[in-house]
């Protein structure tokens, strides 16, 4: 089959054929701002040359070069949306606050978790554990809660979750109710490894501890 070893062994470990799709990440083109009259026209006409599309183009105000308007329709990018994304940059969406998102990215979330009804499980409890995050007195009783409500959905994931969380559960309920943080105290740890990995094998502790205490 021609394949390299490499690729049978990805092959052999997926679990789900959905674990081989690789979404194409392409950077912004000049062409991105006329997709939509591209859809349309190829909708309306599936045989309409490129060349033609390129001059319908050109007099919107398009400045690339038929080449990059070539190049850009063999990828696909003037088709229809893409069928899938990764399920890691789906995970970053559902974990972003809804208000960083984009306009766009929002409506592909509320899409995607719409789709089935495991989604829209998920969806809900990660809304609703984030808003423990902000420390009141009352979240150790609401985390309570929150959990029970996870345990009636079928995500074996987070069931280990709640697990975890209950395991640790004083320090858990410290978190969500008191206001102090530890961050200012992993911030510094963060700072002194940035500065040490800078002078790796070039200055000693004296040295270290001298940009420590002086920055």
């Amino acid at each position: 089959m021609q394949l390299a070893l490499n690729t049978v062994k990805r092959y052999a470990r997926a679990d789900r054929p959905e674990q081989m799709l690789r979404v194409p990440t392409y950077r912004a083109s000049l062409v991105d701002p006329y997709r939509e009259h591209l859809r349309t026209r190829r909708a309306e006409s599936n045989g309409v040359p490129v060349k033609h599309l390129f001059e319908e183009i050109k007099t919107l105000g398009f400045t690339g070069c038929l080449n990059l308007l070539h190049k850009y329709i063999n990828q696909g990018r003037a088709d229809a949306d893409r069928s899938h994304i990764s399920s890691r940059r789906l995970a970053r969406m559902i974990l972003t606050r809804p208000d960083n998102l984009k306009p766009e990215h929002q409506d592909l979330l509320a899409r995607l978790t719409a789709a089935c009804p495991e989604m829209t499980q998920l969806a809900a409890v990660v809304e609703g554990f984030a808003e423990l995050l902000t420390p009141q007195p009352g979240n150790a009783d609401r985390l309570s809660h929150w959990m029970v409500q996870v345990r009636a959905v079928d995500l074996p994931q987070l069931h280990a979750f709640t697990r975890g969380l209950e395991r640790d559960r004083d320090a858990v309920n410290a978190a969500l109710t008191l206001p102090y943080s530890s961050g200012s105290t992993e911030g510094v740890n963060t700072k002194t490894k940035r500065i040490a990995r800078q002078m790796h094998g070039r200055a000693g502790f004296t040295l270290l501890r001298h940009r420590i205490l002086l920055g």
